[in-house]
């Protein structure tokens, strides 16, 4: 039990409709909604994130500095990557419906979408999913810092990230360029060909807290 709730007053919940509470919405296929303590108050070390995607569409590169993640695939088909902090390989685990992929506390990850009509749940063992965005680092992280570490040059950087939105959630966006050069998802998918860092699912006959709205 959550001990400072008071179990017989009318205010606590115990059900919540998802569908109500969005976190970021791309468009009619592509959009994500929350399920949390704020909007279910009898929650104790879970939360979850209900997430829409289509073809080649993605969940940025991101982290969770309080939570592992635990992706389950509803429908149909997404490639779960995840850079192992230990050994510095990207691990890519393509699941279907039924199929689930791990991603331990704090590791970089990020979620594409193999197919239309994808549906995740993002399942958190905290009650409040808090993340860090790519988007968010990229935009936010000063540029003079960026090329006095890494020997760039700093207006080229500047300029390389121009286009990044913060708290982007889902990419491609819609106004995006390379969308419109008929980049193909096998050709996405290439960049995973690399047999040392692969890892396959086996198939059978996936600092701020989210904003509240």
């Amino acid at each position: 039990m959550v001990s400072y709730l008071d179990y017989t007053s009318p205010s606590t919940q115990y059900t919540f409709d998802v569908n109500k509470s969005s976190l970021f919405k791309k468009d009619n296929q592509n959009y994500i909604n929350v399920l949390g303590i704020k909007q279910l108050n009898t929650l104790e070390n879970v939360s979850l994130l209900d997430i829409f995607l289509s073809t080649n569409n993605v969940v940025e590169p991101h982290y969770h500095q309080n939570a592992a993640e635990l992706v389950y695939c509803i429908s149909g088909s997404v490639t779960v990557s995840m850079l192992n902090p230990f050994t510095k390989q990207i691990l890519n685990y393509s699941i279907t419906p039924g199929q689930v992929v791990n991603v331990p506390h704090g590791w970089w990850h990020y979620e594409l979408a193999n197919v239309d009509n994808t549906h995740l749940l993002a399942i958190f063992n905290a009650p409040t999913p808090e993340v860090i965005l790519g988007s968010d680092i990229l935009k936010f992280t000063p540029a003079n810092i960026m090329s006095h570490t890494y020997c760039l040059d700093e207006n080229q950087w500047k300029q390389a990230i121009a286009p990044v939105k913060p708290s982007t959630y889902i990419g491609p966006y819609k106004d995006c360029d390379r969308v419109k050069e008929n980049i193909s998802h096998q050709n996405i998918n290439q960049q995973y060909q690399q047999p040392q860092y692969i890892q396959q699912y086996p198939q059978t006959p996936y600092v701020h807290q989210y904003r509240q709205y």
